[in-house]
């Protein structure tokens, strides 16, 4: 039976890394094991783990205050060449690819906002086979990073919906916040980066303690 229910949404945009992709513990250890290598103090676990989301360069400032800038290219440097040793063995959580192909099937558009790369971004999506089932994507190092709203607005822009049919979700307060930016609602996923309690300031419309419990949230709310 076709669901004839309207559309709250019409653009959902997704955060990749801890929301869409289970990687939040690998990137944790190679900021770790990237500041180290530069001579810096390693980070602790939430320290390293808080700057995901953002863009790598500002991220890995942020995990390494004591680290000088001019080693700044060396630690980034580092960080890259741990990430790639294990990349491969990253996987998408439960659940994602029949989310998003339920969501595609009621006509949301897909977008990815993230603070990776270009090149990273479509290293995973090729990796995931997840190309073909986004409208549209924006990475840290083509538009502003997070939370600066500019990558949602480039995305409704191209895609043209408003900021009232758009919805947010990742997993990290630099997502949420993002969303605010932009005028546009958002939920929160429990299970990556950042721990929930800080995302209540934000207002997101829910937070998912699992990849199940959002594709029905969305089922029924999106």
């Amino acid at each position: 039976m076709t669901d004839s229910r309207p559309r709250r949404f019409d653009l959902i945009a997704f955060d990749w890394d801890g929301t869409l992709y289970d990687s939040t513990r690998l990137i944790t250890r190679c900021i770790q094991a990237a500041v180290v290598d530069v001579g810096g103090a390693r980070p602790s676990d939430n320290d390293a783990a808080w700057v995901i989301g953002l863009g790598l360069a500002e991220a890995l400032a942020r995990a390494a205050p004591d680290v000088p800038r001019e080693k700044y290219a060396e630690l980034g440097h580092r960080y890259r060449y741990h990430f790639l040793q294990h990349q491969d063995d990253l996987v998408l959580f439960d659940g994602v690819l029949p989310m998003l192909d339920a969501l595609s099937a009621r006509g949301h558009r897909l977008a990815v906002a993230t603070g990776k790369s270009r090149r990273g971004l479509d290293e995973a999506l090729g990796t995931a086979a997840l190309r073909d089932r986004f409208d549209a994507s924006r990475t840290a190092d083509e538009t502003f990073g997070k939370p600066h709203p500019r990558m949602l607005l480039e995305l409704m822009e191209e895609l043209d919906v408003p900021a009232a049919r758009t919805l947010m979700i990742g997993d990290t307060t630099h997502d949420l916040q993002l969303a605010l930016n932009a005028g546009c609602a958002s939920v929160g996923v429990s299970y990556g980066a950042h721990e929930p309690e800080a995302f209540e300031a934000l207002g997101p419309l829910h937070v998912a303690h699992s990849v199940p419990e959002l594709a029905q949230w969305l089922a029924d709310n999106a």
